[in-house]
């Protein structure tokens, strides 16, 4: 019985590597989405569905021109970005920081600590819901993919 309580003890895993599993996980989901998206090119046709509202009404999500916006963020051309779909590069640097910040409290052995509260939940609806009315208006034009 000596033996197999050593063997148990034996085994240690490191808390650090464990608190590290999921955002790493995360991170690579997400390289692997850009890494896709990088190589196989949303201009060209037929290798991505359609956005369901713009197929049908001919109106702009807020998520429209997304993954040109990606596709152009890998291959390090910003503006072309930031023209196909400016909140989802606001999205991109916004995960970047969020994920940052999660990777160093788990580090540091403390919970990820990012919530949300009411307002900004409030705020980021109203900033979607701004960013597609203009985009869809006459003079919204260079917010169009």
């Amino acid at each position: 019985m000596r033996g197999v309580e050593a063997d148990q003890h034996s085994v240690t895993t490191d808390p650090r590597a464990a608190r590290l599993a999921v955002p790493a996980g995360i991170l690579a989901a997400v390289a692997g989405a850009f890494a896709y998206v990088g190589t196989v090119d949303p201009n060209t046709p037929g290798h991505y569905p359609l956005c369901p509202l713009y197929a049908v009404t001919g109106l702009y999500c807020p998520g429209c021109g997304g993954l040109r916006s990606a596709h152009a963020f890998v291959h390090g051309d910003l503006l072309g970005a930031l023209h196909d779909n400016a909140a989802a590069v606001l999205a991109y640097l916004g995960f970047a920081v969020v994920w940052t910040v999660w990777v160093v409290r788990a580090v540091r052995g403390r919970p990820p600590g990012i919530r949300l509260g009411t307002a900004h939940l409030w705020t980021l609806g109203a900033f979607l819901l701004v960013f597609t009315v203009v985009r869809n208006l006459p003079f919204g034009g260079w917010l169009r993919p």
